[in-house]
């Protein structure tokens, strides 16, 4: 039961979003840039614990110092740490301490209507990362960064003329572009620790076909092996990317295939009571999939290995 004194909030407009936390009127009604610091310190008492926002919204913490309440759970963010999220998703308010500065950008939609980057964004994965999955810049990617808010910054408050929107979609566009960069760097500079979750997730997926579960559940999803592991689908398909070139569903289908092989070398059970037992409801899918990954079909895969 959520408590009394949380308010869930919905902001249709950015404008909405600057008025609920005492903000004075952006100067462009679908893109808005904040800069919190100790001349401009984050209102706490006026956010909302929960919110949903009808506009992207991309958080840079410059300075931190202690930990950040986000939802109803806190966070140790390093300065230099990034945080993004898409439209109509249920988020948690962040709450800053005064030692906290940051950039919050908010983007309208309809801002990069018309432009290809209204659909290139989509494409962006991190978009949909959960808050334990934040970016973490180093030194020389957080100058980097910082160079790019500064010119939308000088850009968004100074006059507006015929190139303004084209300049900003400009640094938007190089903002998504390097973060796209620095996330690929985090997988391989994490790479032992995910190493880790590669052999975790293998041992899950052993477990779920050798313990019957599939012969219930059926053939397991990507957001099932998320939530065994804790984190979001989409980072755990780009960290599997990052590691074997393949995404999630991928790795699922692949070790689908495993079993299978092992079913077929080493038992007498009929193809579709394999096909049954690694959670397929037709057996026409199992072997469509078993053909596309080896070449063969299933009972010919047998038959070349007796």
């Amino acid at each position: 039961m959520k408590n009394k004194d949380e308010k869930l909030v919905r902001f249709i407009s950015i404008s909405e979003s600057h008025q609920a936390f005492g903000l004075p009127k952006p100067q462009h009604p679908l893109i808005s840039l904040v800069h919190f610091d100790d001349s401009n310190p984050f209102n706490t008492d006026m956010a909302p614990i929960y919110d949903v926002l009808n506009f992207y919204k991309i958080t840079f913490i410059t300075q931190n110092r202690g930990r950040l309440k986000y939802g109803r759970d806190y966070y140790d963010f390093n300065e230099g740490s990034m945080l993004f999220l898409a439209p109509h998703q249920l988020v948690g308010s962040t709450d800053y301490n005064s030692k906290t500065h940051a950039y919050i950008l908010l983007i309208h939609p309809d801002f990069l209507m018309g432009h290809p980057l209204a659909q290139k964004i989509k494409q962006y994965g991190y978009f949909a990362y959960s808050v334990n999955e934040a970016l973490h810049l180093s030194d020389q990617e957080r100058d980097i960064i910082q160079s790019v808010y500064n010119i939308m910054e000088r850009e968004l408050n100074s006059r507006v003329d015929e190139f303004s929107q084209e300049v900003i979609i400009a640094q938007i566009d190089l903002l998504l572009s390097y973060v796209n960069r620095f996330y690929k760097r985090q997988f391989i500079t994490r790479k032992a620790v995910n190493n880790d979750v590669l052999e975790k997730i293998a041992s899950i997926l052993d477990h779920y076909f050798d313990s019957g579960q599939s012969l219930r559940a059926g053939v397991p999803t990507v957001q099932f092996l998320a939530e065994q592991l804790h984190i979001s689908p989409g980072y755990l398909s780009d960290m599997l990317r990052s590691l074997i070139g393949q995404n999630a569903r991928q790795y699922i289908h692949l070790k689908l295939v495993e079993k299978a092989k092992e079913k077929l070398s080493s038992s007498t059970l009929s193809v579709s009571e394999i096909a049954y037992a690694l959670g397929f409801e037709h057996a026409q899918s199992f072997s469509k999939l078993f053909k596309q990954k080896t070449k063969a079909t299933p009972l010919e895969f047998r038959e070349r290995y007796n």
